[in-house]
């Protein structure tokens, strides 16, 4: 009798468990950090221009998320090589990752622990496709020890990611809502980078699980700006399904003096589930000023959003008879505002996927 009796205690208490939403956070700096790049690919060279073989662009990682989880390591890049006659292959195109994931003692921040590692080999084919499950012989995951109670674990990744390289016809609309005002803008020179059924792996704890992202980020080749009308991502955590859509920009502004100085930042304004979370409005708010692609590179605190910076530091040289970025110091310092530790871990795991083509020129 007292075990039915505690029977629908014991279903209240899981189903008010599961019930629990995920905490937000707004926190500065929850994305904060370095990659410094060197662009070898772009100085070790063949008579004929081409990167000699071996040649590899090296992205030296070290960003922190939520201040207490760590990635450091490095990301190598190796180009597609093929014969100048038959176009065979001389050198297949890949992605090498090899980045330490680490855990900080939230009560002491020097204090840190390496919990496991992300690795795995990424083939990129000749459309710029990535194949993000990885080599046969080397599988893209998360692998991650065995830590007091919680036991080992791998996960892997898995679906498409294409590449830059392939221009949109006819121009592209962006919208918005802003203030109760409708906000479009239209980019005609547009190169989508294109997220099928992306598998990101779970970890490096266990409260970061497996999630499944599809949906565009597009370059404007004319501004530099990155846009999207949405990043889906798609989840499950203690029992409950979490869809985000995320939206919005990211403005590339130059310094004055870039061409001397090498400086230029990315400006970042992407909002989740903004459809979701719009603000109370009045009749009014739709006549307030401001042009449209002025409005739309507006930051709004009142949704949940990713803002900040990502600064670069180039160095130029003459490659070929142009200039060119040889290497790049690149500062991250990204704000989370009423975000959950979940949406700011994803966000930072497809943004490093997709670590090639958000850094080149």
């Amino acid at each position: 009798m007292k075990t039915l009796r505690l029977l629908p205690l014991l279903v209240l208490s899981l189903a008010t468990v599961q019930a629990q939403e995920l905490e937000k956070i707004s926190q500065p700096g929850a994305i904060n950090g370095t990659v410094n790049i060197t662009f070898n690919t772009r100085t070790r060279l063949t008579d004929d221009g081409k990167p000699q073989k071996g040649a590899k662009d090296v992205y030296e990682t070290a960003l922190t998320v939520g201040k207490t989880t760590e990635f450091k390591g490095k990301v190598e890049r190796q180009p597609l090589i093929t014969s100048k006659i038959l176009g065979s292959v001389e050198q297949p195109g890949q992605y090498f990752y090899s980045l330490d994931l680490g855990v900080i003692n939230p009560t002491n921040m020097t204090q840190r622990k390496t919990v496991g590692k992300w690795v795995g080999t990424v083939p990129i084919g000749a459309d710029g496709t990535y194949e993000l499950t990885g080599a046969d012989d080397s599988k893209h995951r998360i692998s991650i020890d065995a830590i007091g109670k919680a036991p080992a674990f791998t996960d892997n990744f898995g679906g498409r990611l294409y590449g830059k390289g392939k221009k949109t016809g006819g121009a592209m609309s962006y919208v918005r809502r802003l203030q109760g005002k409708e906000v479009k803008i239209e980019v005609k020179n547009v190169d989508p980078m294109r997220f099928e059924n992306v598998v990101l792996a779970a970890g490096p704890a266990q409260s970061y699980p497996k999630c499944t992202v599809n949906g565009n980020l597009d370059f404007d080749y004319e501004t530099g700006n990155w846009l999207t009308n949405g990043i889906r991502f798609h989840y499950s955590l203690n029992g409950k399904e979490y869809d985000d859509v995320v939206t919005g920009s990211i403005k590339w502004v130059e310094d004055p003096n870039r061409a001397s100085n090498g400086k230029g930042q990315y400006e970042f304004n992407l909002r989740w589930n903004e459809d979701k979370n719009k603000p109370a409005s009045t009749e009014a708010d739709a006549f307030k000023a401001a042009n449209d692609e002025e409005a739309f590179f507006t930051v709004d605190n009142s949704v949940p959003s990713l803002t900040g910076t990502v600064a670069y530091v180039d160095t130029m040289a003459k490659v070929g008879g142009e200039d060119s970025v040889t290497a790049s110091k690149i500062t991250y310092q990204l704000d989370a505002n009423q975000l959950t530790k979940q949406q700011v871990m994803n966000f930072l795991k497809v943004w490093l996927i997709g670590i090639g083509p958000t850094n080149d020129e």
